[in-house]
């Protein structure tokens, strides 16, 4: 089916919000929006600042999918492109439109429209998702004290994330979100009524995880599984743009999992998921163990990222893990119960665990210990080197392997480094790949919980899930 496009025009020396508004109207009436700006030459005394400028402001409209120059008349460039819909603005319906008869001719139609008022402030708002404010990061320290922590010595470490080649295997998670305008109070029933004015795609899940490591300057592969739709077609489309090397195996019987948040005045309203959480064919499973077999002598490091939406069976986990100790693998997991039951003890013998308080409680199904014995319980069940407890507002419990006596565990706290987050959601994503890529470098379990921790302050100090930087680390380091 062929998508219905739709065509503006103008000068647009400044891409004010009335502009904003009759994008966003334009969008809503077509599939494909093309913009066109009139070059230095045609639009003469009207264009104030350089055609390419000009071109660049429209260009970073999130509603338009093409900007072209137009050389000569617009209505000769209607002629040629031949749009479905043009539209104009609402002062324009009692002038003279030379370019009418063309639209006319080949069965287009013209309308009149400024858009509604109540976009003119989106851009403030989409400003939540791609501005960060790291101006409130806390420095711990003391626990860089104690453990002897410096700026050279974490510098050393996360230059080291470029030797690393990763294997990223998990739930690929599509995290949608919905920014809406308040309307008011329905008159039916007890209800607030809002309208959505715009709509922002990440990468989320396990996908979000392998795009930190590459961020962060490692080589990656990327597996999971995905439905045979469009948001599978979005998936592919952003891995490679961040440069992950994915391969995702598809299962027809399954939606790609898409998480949708409606927000309104930078709260979170509700969550609506789609999704499967039954478990991959056999099929599925042995076609996963087939790419990694062969692949396996290539990998430093296996994370499992597991979201319990069916990708990780436990005899595919199993086997992965057996693979990978028997090619002295590096392997960390993190498996997240959040709306869903997980159970993060079905990872034995990794290097690094990276459950909330409440996945361990779930594990070791013991609502009653304190923190500290919580994850020597846990520690005793999975057999892991080195935990690092979420405890959300209150920062980490670190329970360590003493690299000196493998009999005693070491435990300390690391405070939370955000005091102001935006989004907690991307927290533990951005935490688990940093310190296990930290700890696989050769870095101690104190280090490497610090660079997890500061990298989490990050990301969680912008609305929704951007690949880490490795600049960013840096830059909150030398300060």
């Amino acid at each position: 089916m062929r998508k219905k496009v739709a065509f503006v025009s103008g000068h647009f020396n400044v891409v004010h919000p009335g502009h904003l508004r009759l994008f966003r109207f334009a969008k809503e009436c077509c599939d494909y929006l093309i913009v066109g700006v009139e070059s230095d030459q045609v639009a003469g005394d009207a264009a104030h600042l350089p055609q390419d400028i000009r071109i660049e402001g429209v260009q970073s409209n999130i509603w338009v999918d093409d900007v072209i120059l137009i050389d000569n008349s617009v209505s000769q460039t209607i002629n040629e492109l031949k749009p479905d819909i043009v539209i104009k603005g609402k002062e324009f319906e009692t002038r003279l439109n030379k370019e009418e008869k063309e639209i006319t001719k080949y069965g287009g139609k013209l309308v009149f429209s400024s858009g509604e008022t109540l976009f003119s402030s989106l851009d403030l708002l989409k400003k939540e998702f791609f501005e960060k404010n790291t101006n409130s990061l806390n420095i711990p320290s003391k626990y860089l004290e104690r453990h002897n922590i410096t700026k050279p010595s974490i510098l050393k470490t996360i230059k080291n994330f470029s030797n690393l080649n990763v294997c990223v295997i998990g739930d690929l998670i599509i995290d949608e979100y919905i920014t809406c305008q308040p309307l008011g109070m329905s008159q039916e029933e007890p209800t607030i009524v809002v309208t959505p004015i715009d709509q922002v795609k990440f990468i989320g899940g396990a996908g979000i995880v392998a795009a930190h490591a590459v961020g962060l300057g490692a080589n990656v592969d990327f597996i999971s599984v995905v439905g045979n739709d469009f948001s599978k077609d979005f998936a592919k489309k952003k891995l490679t743009e961040f440069g992950v090397t994915h391969q995702l195996f598809i299962d027809e019987s399954r939606p790609t999992t898409l998480k949708q948040r409606y927000r309104c005045s930078g709260k979170s309203m509700l969550r609506v998921s789609h999704l499967h959480q039954n478990p991959i064919s056999i099929e599925l499973q042995n076609q996963i163990f087939n790419f990694l077999e062969f692949n396996i002598e290539k990998y430093d490091l296996i994370v499992f990222s597991d979201f319990n939406y069916g990708v990780l069976p436990q005899k595919l986990v199993d086997k992965i893990v057996n693979l990978g100790k028997a090619n002295n693998i590096f392997l960390v997991a993190d498996s997240q119960s959040s709306s869903q039951v997980g159970d993060i003890s079905r990872f034995k013998e990794m290097s690094l665990i990276t459950p909330t308080e409440r996945e361990a409680n779930l594990a070791i199904k013991n609502q009653d210990s304190g923190i500290v014995i919580l994850a020597e319980d846990l520690r005793k069940i999975t057999n892991s080197k080195n935990i690092l407890l979420k405890l959300g507002a209150e920062g980490l419990l670190i329970h360590a392997e003493d690299e000196n006596d493998t009999n005693k565990w070491l435990n300390d706290q690391l405070p939370a480094l955000n005091n102001s987050p935006k989004d907690v959601s991307g927290a533990g994503d951005s935490l688990l790949i940093t310190s296990s890529m930290a700890l696989c470098t050769g870095a101690n379990i104190w280090e490497s919980a610090y660079l997890g921790s500061l990298a989490a302050a990050i990301q969680v100090s912008r609305v929704g899930n951007t690949p880490l930087k490795l600049d960013e680390l840096i830059e909150e380091i030398q300060k």
